[in-house]
């Protein structure tokens, strides 16, 4: 019985473990993916340079993805003059990625996160991934994701430490809203 009570206990440790939350004033995660040019993109060659904003999506190309892609990209000029860098994660392969930036002109790092593991180390809620078709230069192209993460955004401030979190974004306002956050820091 007293085994069964430790193993119990030892099995509930680890699902709360393996669901790591991050909080505002926590120190953000390290984390390195495979950008939109499949080049390595690591979170400390950023931190204490600049304010960053990590916002997970759920997929590229997507009506609500866009909408909150083109934002961050329309307001690019503003997030340089506070000295801060929009960077995209979502459950897409790279390849899907290099379409989304090149289709809507984007002007900031998406980041590849297939396995989930950069969501994981935020607490972003991830699910099964999919596929969707999209027409592509005259052709239908399938874009796979291995995982389907929330739509969660966080501004990491020059200390590498989470300023804000918002767990609840509208895609639209998700810019405008970060601006105002920065704004304050």
């Amino acid at each position: 019985m007293k085994t069964l009570i430790l193993s119990i206990i030892a099995l509930f440790c680890i699902i709360n473990l393996s669901e790591a939350q991050v909080e505002i004033g926590d120190r953000a995660p390290h984390f390195s993916a495979k950008d939109d040019a499949n080049q390595t993109w690591t979170s400390s060659d950023y931190f204490g340079k600049k304010i960053l904003i990590v916002y997970f999506y759920p997929a590229a190309m997507t009506g609500g993805c866009t909408k909150q892609a083109c934002s961050f990209r329309d307001d690019k000029s503003t997030f340089d003059d506070l000295d801060a860098l929009v960077v995209g994660i979502s459950g897409d392969e790279v390849e899907n990625l290099k379409y989304f930036k090149e289709a809507h002109n984007l002007n900031f790092p998406l980041l590849a996160d297939p396995d989930g593991s950069i969501a994981k180390k935020f607490g972003v809620k991830i699910k099964e991934g999919g596929s969707i078709v999209r027409n592509i230069n005259g052709s239908d192209i399938t874009l796979a994701r291995g995982i389907t993460t929330s739509r969660w955004t966080y501004i990491i401030d020059m200390n590498a430490k989470i300023a804000y979190k918002n767990t609840a974004v509208n895609a639209e306002e998700d810019s405008k809203q970060t601006i105002e956050v920065i704004k304050k820091l």
